[in-house]
């Protein structure tokens, strides 16, 4: 029976069509009793066979009473969801094995609030991602953050989400099944210990004297360039052109410059399972960014060439996750 429902439920999610953006109706807004109005509804059918058998009719008010509060509680938790549009913000790309986090915006455009509404993931274990719950003001929007434990690395289309409501009563459970568009790119985990960085490779035309220290830099210094970062500015140098009237700076060689290269390859980090290269080369390339350093990326299919800054590291960590 888990199988039937299971099959039955991803057949129905994939009759759905994928959107970022999402406006409830009563197309797409369902409802049924909870356990609570199931044992309501056994209630008041007892309540109505007693009566009718000793004609009470205190019996009857209190059992026609109850109906109708339940009746109205319907009606108006099915309202209390219906209207409200959901929008997802793209997620950021997380490193495997973290959660990743949708962030949700919930607007009402109505004249009341909107109560206890709450977000999470179909599937999702509730003990480790619970759902999140919140308020819709009147004529206005909130943001929910939910989290989904990342799969392995790679592109992955984002799961299937619910909205629901248990409002006023908890006797009825309308909800939704929302499909966003949006996927997420999942980086490699990078190793816990990785061995410090290769040592660089001269560049085509270059002696090849000089060495990379640990620092990630050369020995001498070169003329400074327009876009150095200030931190590779020989300050005692400077100073010293300074006090004898010259504006001269300079700078120490970098990777990026004319003798040696950093370059990460894949197929001399050391290791021989493809998951464990990718590891070790994600530790890198943090590292390296880190440092700030020029570095390039081999891996199969694809050379990254040597730059530096939050969209090469980007680009690397893409190349990675998608090798």
């Amino acid at each position: 029976m888990s199988t039937l429902r299971a099959r039955l439920q991803t057949w129905w999610h994939n009759r759905l069509p994928r959107r970022d953006t999402l406006t409830l109706n009563q197309r797409n807004v369902y409802i049924l009793p909870t356990r609570a109005g199931w044992m309501l509804a056994i209630t008041l059918l007892l309540l109505l066979v007693a009566s009718i058998n000793y004609q009470l009719n205190l019996g009857y008010l209190l059992t026609f009473l109850l109906a109708g509060s339940a009746v109205v509680g319907m009606h108006v938790c099915h309202a209390n969801l219906r209207g409200v549009t959901l929008h997802l913000n793209p997620p950021s790309s997380v490193h495997a094995g973290e959660a990743v986090g949708l962030e949700i915006r919930l607007t009402s455009e109505r004249k009341r609030t909107r109560f206890g509404i709450g977000m999470g993931v179909i599937g999702a274990d509730l003990k480790h991602t619970p759902l999140a719950w919140t308020d819709v003001p009147a004529q206005g929007s909130t943001t929910l953050q939910v989290s989904w434990p990342a799969p392995g690395r790679g592109q992955h289309a984002l799961p299937p989400l619910n909205a629901l409501t248990l409002f006023p009563l908890g006797t009825f459970r309308v909800w939704t099944v929302w499909r966003p568009a949006s996927q997420v790119l999942v980086y490699p985990e990078p190793e816990s210990h990785p061995p410090p960085l290769p040592p660089g490779e001269p560049e085509s035309g270059s002696s090849g004297s000089a060495r990379v220290q640990s620092t990630g830099e050369f020995d001498g210094v070169r003329a400074y360039r327009r876009g150095d970062p200030i931190k590779a500015v020989v300050w005692k140098k400077a100073a010293q052109a300074f006090a004898a009237g010259r504006d001269e700076l300079v700078s120490r060689d970098a990777l990026s410059t004319q003798r040696q290269q950093l370059w990460l390859d894949h197929a001399q980090c050391g290791h021989s399972a493809l998951e464990a290269r990718l590891s070790r080369l994600t530790a890198w390339v943090l590292m390296a960014d880190r440092l700030g350093l020029d570095y390039g990326l081999r891996v199969p299919g694809r050379e990254v060439q040597p730059d530096q800054g939050p969209s090469h590291r980007a680009r690397c960590l893409e190349a990675l996750a998608l090798c």
